[in-house]
């Protein structure tokens, strides 16, 4: 079975919650627990509580930017197993005036439950 569209629908419907900068819309998307690694080092968060705690400085940073949204451009999907997939992007961001503030390389583990397709692991690198 093709799992490219859920998985697909399901980083698009995540960006569109993490575009309100609403912890409480977007933690669901995660799986707990869930992995973030980027350049402050690796953090494992078992609850989604956890999870926010790791977000809420991004997100400031985010809101003093004058974020406004974000978009993921999907550089490589590629199916691990029928639970696993791993997809390489590039996160753009824009600010509120549509103009683009940054582009950071991200790359996402998804698992999938039985409520759909999950983030369990989110690398933040360089876009390049």
């Amino acid at each position: 079975m093709n799992q490219e569209p859920a998985v697909t629908k399901a980083l698009t419907d995540y960006y569109a919650a993490f575009s309100t900068l609403d912890a409480q819309q977007y933690l669901s998307y995660f799986h707990e627990p869930s992995l973030l690694i980027g350049p402050q080092g690796v953090f494992a968060a078992t609850t989604h509580a956890l999870l926010m705690t790791a977000f809420a400085p991004a997100v400031e940073s985010l809101r003093a930017k004058g974020f406004g949204r974000s978009e993921l451009s999907v550089r490589d999907l590629k199916s691990l197993s029928a639970t696993a997939t791993l997809v390489t992007g590039v996160a753009i961001r824009y600010k509120v005036d549509g103009t683009e503030l940054e582009r950071v390389g991200v790359t996402y583990v998804l698992h999938k439950t039985d409520t759909g397709w999950k983030i369990a692991v989110l690398i933040l690198h360089d876009a390049k």
